[in-house]
């Protein structure tokens, strides 16, 4: 009997970390984060912490008129390990009334952008020492203008993805490597090309919505 729960227990906690590990649906809003959220609070000011599940996918609405409303920064789901992963393939609409403008919330001159992005688990957020290797910013050539529309974003994992200090995975494929399998958070962020995270709202009513997001 004891061999017999013995097994039971090993099979059992075999399953478990298996389990755990399985990445969250990303078509269910539920599943996202719109962030970031640390020991500060949300840095995405005005938004909900989660977006809504629509019929054509989940979306979320920009704060407007100004920055005084909010902005957003960070939209991501837990999904765990890339290695073996080739691509992310992203597919969103943008709806705006007419006239209305995307403005990135530190470098208002600039074009407000969307781009892809990881983050390796156990980030402190200060990309200080070992810290600078943590989060994983798409190549710019794949960057996109926030524009109204239907779009599609296809961006490999090679060495063109940027850690966010700046450094290529070329010039760091040891840390590139250990951030894909060690990958915790997998998304999008809204900012500028050279701020890319650092927020975005509208001028006017407008809506993002994500119709399909992939990892394959």
């Amino acid at each position: 009997m004891r061999k017999i729960l013995l097994a039971a227990s090993l099979a059992l906690a075999a399953i478990i970390p298996a389990f755990a590990l399985q990445p969250a649906n990303p078509a269910d809003a539920n599943a996202w984060e719109i962030g970031p959220i640390d020991r500060r609070g949300n840095d995405s000011v005005g938004m909900p912490d989660r977006p809504t599940q629509g019929r054509r996918g989940w979306y979320f609405d920009f704060p407007y008129p100004n920055v005084g409303a909010g902005h957003v920064h960070y939209v991501t789901f837990q999904h765990g390990p890339l290695t073996g992963k080739r691509r992310i393939v992203m597919r969103y609409r943008v709806d705006a009334a007419r006239g209305v403008r995307f403005v990135p919330r530190q470098t208002p001159q600039a074009p407000a952008t969307i781009s892809l992005y990881f983050q390796r688990r156990g980030d402190n957020w200060t990309a200080r020492g070992r810290y600078a290797g943590y989060r994983w910013y798409a190549p710019v050539g794949s960057v996109r203008e926030i524009t109204p529309g239907e779009h599609e974003m296809v961006v490999e994992f090679d060495g063109r993805w940027t850690s966010v200090m700046g450094v290529p995975a070329s010039q760091d494929p040891r840390g590139f490597r250990e951030a894909m399998a060690e990958a915790h958070r997998v998304g999008f962020v809204l900012g500028s090309r050279d701020l890319r995270g650092h927020g975005v709202f509208a001028t006017g009513p407008a809506r993002l919505t994500v119709t399909s997001f992939q990892v394959i």
